[in-house]
């Protein structure tokens, strides 16, 4: 099990880049938006900036929502390895079976 604090904080950087998220893409786009001007462009970098390091969708990490887990993250199913092999072997995974068998 993950601390407390560790899923808190990845819980808190969810809300931010959820809240932040429309002038990230506006001031992005500015940014690479080849036909406006040099200092048009340098002003939507400056304003992504400013805005809070967390509200960034790279600051996000991906955690086992069953255990917490960071670590061995399987992404399509959302679970750490540990938890992943847990719930295939005891069947609770539909479509998932162990090779060996």
């Amino acid at each position: 099990m993950a601390r407390k604090a560790s899923i808190e904080r990845d819980k808190k950087r969810a809300r931010m880049i959820e809240k932040y998220s429309d002038q990230w893409e506006a001031n992005r786009a500015i940014a690479l938006d080849n036909s406006l001007s040099w200092d048009e462009r340098q002003q939507a970098r400056l304003n992504m900036a400013k805005l809070p390091k967390n509200s960034h969708s790279t600051r996000k990490k991906n955690r086992c929502f069953v255990t917490g887990r960071s670590r061995g993250y399987i992404r399509h199913f959302g679970l750490s390895r540990i938890t992943f092999r847990e719930l295939a072997l005891r069947g609770e995974l539909p479509g998932i079976r162990k090779a060996s068998w």
